[in-house]
């Protein structure tokens, strides 16, 4: 009987970006086996693409008190799963260490866990995940990312001149302080104008009022502002010729796919675990991000376009 793996993994999205090397590796590290993903409703569509999990289950993180949803997680985590692989690693996951069913490998910090992860401190959180999966058997190899990019969103209608440069000027709403100010992406954006590259603005409408902010000062700005579509994204990124933004999952995209890329970051985060990652990424960090001046980031961006 192949062995039955369940891989919890909530998000965020940078988060679940950072995990892409560990997915990908355990697909490959365990080729025969039934692998289910416990994920949220926002990553759904996204992991189901990848074709790294067989299963992709929903977690609707409910409160105890609502009893359906309890016994539906009680009776997932006793299905007599052999491995199951917490990369969440969160007080609500571990808790779930103590409905599994007996025999079966938890691979986590719960304080019942057959095999309890390392000290992680100083450890990226890609590497992380990288290391749980290997415990549980994962050949650590580089992922295959071409199921985001072969959907054929991008085209001529979208007004693309190449070469271009794509901006992400927003955060989630609950990190308004990771937020460069919109002056200075709007000084980014004529400069890359004046250098010869289309600025192109991305986000979702929750990002409107940032985007079309930048856009009537520099009216050459491509406005791409619209329904969250991380297939698009991943194409208009691969295109580009730099990417910019502040602390956000998109911006840990572009990086993952090896395009050359800038994060801007403030003191809230934590560099060494949440650094972005790809062969051509680059981060800037000031305790404020409102001290970090456009000519320090220009400087930046220039030895990224030479």
């Amino acid at each position: 009987m192949n062995e039955r793996i369940l891989l919890i993994k909530h998000g965020a999205l940078g988060d679940i970006i950072q995990g892409f090397d560990a997915f990908h590796s355990l697909r490959k590290g365990c080729p025969d086996a039934q692998i289910s993903l416990l994920t949220t409703k926002p990553y759904e569509k996204l992991m189901r693409s990848s074709n790294w999990f067989d299963e992709v289950l929903i977690d609707q993180r409910t409160t105890a008190w609502n009893i359906f949803q309890t016994l539906r997680l009680k009776s997932l985590m006793g299905m007599g799963w052999d491995k199951i692989i917490d990369l969440q690693c969160s007080k609500r996951t571990a808790n779930y260490g103590r409905l599994v069913s007996k025999g079966t490998r938890w691979f986590g910090i719960a304080p019942n866990a057959t095999d309890l992860l390392p000290d992680f401190t100083g450890i990226t959180n890609r590497q992380r995940m990288l290391t749980a999966v290997c415990m549980a058997g994962a050949t650590e190899i580089e992922p295959d990312l071409s199921f985001l990019t072969s959907s054929g969103f991008v085209s001529s209608t979208l007004g693309l001149k190449h070469p271009y440069a794509l901006i992400l000027p927003s955060s989630s709403e609950a990190g308004k302080l990771r937020r460069w100010p919109i002056e200075n992406f709007i000084k980014t954006a004529e400069a890359l104008k004046s250098n010869g590259f289309q600025p192109v603005l991305s986000g979702t409408e929750s990002d409107r009022p940032i985007t079309s902010a930048i856009a009537t000062e520099c009216s050459e700005c491509l406005d791409l502002t619209g329904p969250p579509n991380l297939f698009l994204l991943a194409e208009l990124a691969l295109g580009s010729s730099f990417v910019i933004g502040n602390n956000t999952g998109p911006v840990f995209l572009a990086a993952r796919l090896n395009v050359p890329t800038l994060m801007l970051m403030g003191a809230e985060t934590d560099a060494s675990m949440s650094a972005p990652y790809g062969e051509k990424a680059r981060w800037m960090q000031k305790d404020r991000l409102d001290q970090l001046s456009f000519d320090e980031v220009w400087e930046t961006v220039k030895v990224a376009l030479e």
